[in-house]
């Protein structure tokens, strides 16, 4: 990992979410260097050191395709590789929506998993942002972002679909996540339910008894709606944001949290 690239993506998404702050409103007053900021760059700067494992995983759905006989290991040398089977020789345009609507149906699941169980305590780690802004879509456990990066592009190349676009999909859905967390009232009024905004992610996070468990979608709140957990309240705005369970503010002590959760004088599980 260049150590720069990270420095450099904190330097440009800090500079554009405080412009658009300053111009838009922000939703909730708060210092640029809040509680938790020097954490969420520590985590902003692992998750950039992730990118090469993450990187070396992928090569497990070609593992896959190769045990199932769906495609011979002589597709994975030096060339293009343009997926297999019928979902391969549609259009990049038809394939690209196909993608992106799996990614998120998945993510969406992959999403409520996380929120219950023995996953709950690695995802807790990202709730526990109390003054949230875009650089709180940083502190993710590495755990919870391995099984979610593995969930999303596994399965869509597998399936046959062009490795170009499916791996394309978690770089975007990154990026689109960091505005989502943005400190921003904006919920675009009469698309507020067909794509997740700010206010509609912001609501996930909120401490509000009506709010906890909803609004899962990482790009279309659709999933919500059909399956029961959308919430996007016309009369208020999303606060009192973070988790119930006690956490370790820091850096270190939440990477260790989820191994130790449940026990005595630790977090506990979630109910």
């Amino acid at each position: 990992m260049n150590p720069a690239q990270p420095l450099i993506g904190l330097l440009v998404l800090g500079s554009v979410f405080f412009l658009l702050e300053k111009l838009a409103g922000a939703a909730r007053p708060q210092p640029f260097f809040r509680r938790g900021f020097l954490t969420d760059v520590l985590f902003l700067f692992l998750a950039s050191g992730m990118k090469f494992f993450t990187r070396v995983l992928v090569i497990i759905p070609a593992f896959l395709l190769i045990v199932l006989g769906l495609a011979d290991k002589s597709a994975f040398m030096p060339g293009p590789y343009l997926g297999h089977g019928p979902l391969s020789r549609q259009p990049l345009w038809l394939q690209t929506v196909e993608l992106y609507l799996l990614a998120d149906f998945i993510g969406y699941w992959m999403h409520r998993a996380f929120h219950s169980g023995r996953l709950w305590p690695f995802h807790a780690v990202h709730h526990s942002s109390e003054d949230l802004d875009w650089l709180g879509s940083a502190r993710v456990h590495p755990v919870n972002e391995l099984v979610n990066n593995l969930a999303q592009v596994v399965p869509l190349i597998v399936l046959g679909f062009n490795p170009v676009v499916a791996v394309s999909v978690a770089p975007f859905l990154t990026l689109y996540a960091i505005f989502l967390h943005a400190n921003l009232n904006w919920d675009f009024g009469p698309l507020r339910a067909v794509i997740a905004t700010p206010v509609f992610h912001r609501w996930h996070h909120s401490k509000d008894p009506a709010a906890v468990d909803k609004n899962f979608a990482g790009l279309l709140p659709l999933w919500d709606v059909v399956f029961g957990t959308y919430y996007m309240p016309r009369d208020r705005m999303p606060d009192d944001f973070g988790i119930h369970e006690p956490m370790p503010s820091g850096f270190l002590g939440q990477l260790k949290a989820p191994f130790v959760w449940g026990r005595p004088g630790r977090v506990q599980e979630k109910s």
